[in-house]
């Protein structure tokens, strides 16, 4: 069970992470977005350390709850 717990968190992270991802680059041009690969390793990487730590964190959660 803690595996359901922890890819609930996974999923619920991501979509927080893309989220965020959109209100932080609603201003940045398009062409931006899909040419500098600056931005695709810091954006994309801070999204999957979002996701990850919501799994880690919904999976703590459930073994402190439910042992």
């Amino acid at each position: 069970m803690v595996y359901v717990a922890g890819g609930f968190g996974l999923i619920a992270g991501f979509v927080f992470g893309q989220m965020l991802l959109f209100f932080l680059l609603r201003n940045v041009p398009k062409k931006d977005l899909l040419e500098d690969p600056y931005i695709k390793w810091k954006y994309g990487l801070l999204n999957w350390v979002i996701a990850g730590s919501t799994a880690y964190g919904a999976a703590s959660l459930y073994q402190q709850f439910f042992p």
